[in-house]
């Protein structure tokens, strides 16, 4: 028989000195979660949802602490350090609690989680996302959505192919086409179906509020704007404001009554930077102030971001309330661009209802694209899978846009631990192998954030002439590294890259 460990008189005084920091921590947290989850209560018409609301309350008050101190200390101690704690708060304060009072000798009051106990967050997340998204794939967790362009509504071969491939959700963008188009579309996803039989969901994006410039008005000897340019922003062009020789209009006139200087604009989805220097000629002044090197040429319909403007718009627009119509008839999920607030979320949600007494059968997709969303993410997240299948889309091009480019890494990441903490499903979208998907070949760097998209539960490839490629690469990828990483946890498959043989070189394609 082994001796029994003896436990210094340091380690047992550091422990129960953590020991106490937990059961405090855990304490608070509770109470505070408690007191959000009954504020939350009202909105929660899904009785299986709950208990991952309640989960994200706990989250919640857990990371409006800075815990890093603790963290050390506990790493020292050799338990837990809380960094995979998001679907199971309480239960990992718990577990802690019982290895720290090990530790200490001293009987523990907390009752330590069964196995399945712990992993309850786990199991409720995997069914979410599979009510919604469908299964993924054989041997992967996330699901690849597929953007379908315009010419495949014509060839049912291409969607077949797609599915064939391994995509698991079609999507279309009610941005562009008409309903015939994509009834056309969507006859060709239900008719086509996987190795295993299995037929693709189908998602549709409304298109939302998108500002963009209307008509624009550049000098006869040049087209492109560069650093250092002014831009005059207004409802209608000025021709008699020939110092101003860059000039636009934008297609929702009535944001002007909602910016003025100082507020920073964005345009052609984040070429141009600029920020508002004073008012002028009816309209605004806009000083270019980042850029591409070689200049942005000025056209009309290209996006117009004002990140540190409330537009006030209404998140449907007319169009949308159109398309809903179709939408609720034939997808399975109905993707919500620029929802920004819970309110918001609600005035879709009414909008289902009037048109199908199922709507809470159909799948909703938030589109996570600006700041103030970011901000209203939990009250977003509780009203939407408060009522019906619910899972996030990170919006990574508009967000970049909204927020900045270095903020997107960071953000997407406090996203995913949010949906996590929630058991929400997440879709990782924007630029995901764009150069293979156009180009024919990837860049490394997007082949690294392929790689890491497979921490969430879907990626969306947008279209292109190589987008076939794409999938099969995607797949593989994601079914590789499924092998080593769950959510934020490493796991520990058995590594042969350093055996005799050594990795070896790619099979074929650039994907393997």
């Amino acid at each position: 028989m082994e001796p029994a460990m003896t436990v210094s008189p340091d380690l047992e005084r550091r422990a129960r000195e953590a020991l106490a920091d937990i059961v405090a921590l855990r304490q608070d947290v509770a109470s505070e979660g408690r007191a959000t989850f009954r504020r939350w209560r009202p909105r929660i018409g899904r009785a299986g949802f709950a208990p991952s609301a309640l989960n994200l309350a706990h989250y919640m008050a857990v990371r409006r602490r800075d815990l890093r101190p603790l963290q050390r200390r506990l790493m020292a101690l050799g338990v837990s350090s809380l960094g995979r704690l998001e679907g199971r708060v309480l239960a990992s304060l718990d577990a802690v609690a019982v290895a720290l009072s090990a530790l200490a000798g001293v009987a523990s009051a907390a009752t330590p989680p069964s196995q399945r106990q712990f992993f309850r967050g786990e199991a409720r997340l995997q069914r979410n996302a599979a009510e919604i998204l469908g299964p993924a794939g054989p041997g992967r967790n996330g699901r690849i959505v597929v953007t379908l362009a315009t010419g495949d509504a014509d060839d049912p071969a291409i969607i077949a192919d797609l599915v064939r491939r391994g995509a698991e959700i079609v999507r279309i963008n009610c941005a562009h086409d008409k309903p015939a188009v994509w009834e056309r579309m969507i006859a060709s996803a239900r008719a086509a179906t996987t190795a295993d039989g299995r037929r693709p969901r189908v998602l549709m994006d409304i298109a939302g509020p998108k500002v963009r410039t209307g008509y624009v008005m550049t000098p006869q000897d040049r087209s492109r704007v560069y650093v250092g340019d002014v831009i005059l922003l207004s409802r209608e062009a000025q021709p008699s404001a020939p110092d101003i020789p860059f000039q636009m209009t934008c297609t929702a006139p009535e944001v002007l009554d909602r910016i003025g200087p100082g507020d920073r604009v964005s345009i052609d989805d984040g070429k141009l930077h600029g920020v508002i220097t004073r008012a002028a000629h009816g309209g605004f002044l806009v000083g270019i102030e980042r850029g591409r090197l070689g200049g942005v040429k000025l056209r009309s319909e290209k996006g117009l971001n004002f990140p540190t403007a409330d537009l006030g718009l209404d998140p449907l627009t007319d169009k949308d309330r159109q398309d809903l119509d179709f939408i609720t008839a034939h997808a399975d999920m109905v993707g919500h661009s620029f929802v920004q607030t819970a309110d918001h979320v609600a005035a879709l949600q009414e909008e289902l209802a009037r048109r199908t007494p199922a709507w809470r059968r159909l799948g909703l997709v938030g589109k996570i694209e600006t700041p103030r969303a970011v901000r209203n993410l939990p009250e977003i997240i509780v009203q939407a899978a408060g009522c019906q299948p619910f899972a996030v889309m990170i919006a990574r091009g508009d967000l970049a846009v909204e927020m900045g480019f270095e903020r997107v890494a960071e953000l997407q990441e406090e996203i995913m631990w949010l949906c996590e903490a929630a058991h929400v499903p997440v879709i990782w979208a924007t630029q995901v192998l764009e150069d293979l998907v156009k180009d024919g070949m990837p860049s490394r760097g997007e082949m690294t954030d392929a790689a890491m998209s497979g921490r969430a539960e879907g990626v969306l490839l947008n279209k292109g002439p190589n987008i076939g490629l794409a999938v099969d690469v995607l797949g593989r990828l994601l079914g590789r590294m499924g092998e080593h990483q769950l959510k934020k946890t490493p796991t520990l498959r058995a590594l042969h890259a350093w055996d005799e043989r050594g990795p070896g070189p790619a099979e074929s394609g650039p994907g393997q």
